[in-house]
């Protein structure tokens, strides 16, 4: 199973963009994880016929912040993955989030605009980095797959 991971779109509303991402990058998926910084809820509707789930990030319109859960944790296939989106500084964030979630296989986060995928204390930590270039401290976007197959969950970064 291939899910598709984003974060961090930082749009008011969908645009071209995105539209290309979700034509090439997750064609064929079913499942978007969508670790936050959505901004508006209309962005969502540029995954119609897929289904989202995600999570409010620091940066996220009121109307997102009322629907969406800071956290959640997802079952697919026998595999917990916790989704967040982080909080504070980069240095330590790993390990902030990880205090947040029990008996998880993965987590997925953003926040941070910098891709992530390792094991750390057994757990994949994966963080797509961000769509958005309207960030300087991440000029080359990014989203994510993550899959699940007979080797377990692992996971892979896509320069947009």
């Amino acid at each position: 199973m291939k899910i598709g991971v984003i974060s961090d779109t930082h749009l008011s509303a969908p645009d071209k963009a995105i539209q290309r991402v979700i034509s090439e990058v997750f064609d064929g998926i079913s499942l978007l994880l969508h670790a936050g910084d959505i901004t508006r809820l209309n962005v969502l509707e540029a995954f119609a016929g897929k289904q989202v789930i995600g999570v409010r990030g620091n940066m996220d319109h009121s109307e997102v912040a009322h629907t969406l859960p800071k956290k959640r944790i997802i079952s697919i296939e026998g595999y917990r993955i916790g989704l967040i989106h982080g909080w504070g500084s980069s240095t330590g964030i790993e390990d902030r989030i990880q205090d947040q979630f029990d008996a998880v296989h993965a987590i997925v986060y953003g926040h941070t605009h910098k891709p992530a995928n390792h094991i750390k204390n057994g757990i994949l930590m994966f963080n797509p980095g961000a769509f958005s270039r309207s960030f300087p401290m991440r000029r080359n976007p990014s989203a994510g797959i993550l899959t699940i197959d007979d080797e377990g969950i692992h996971g892979s970064i896509i320069q947009l």
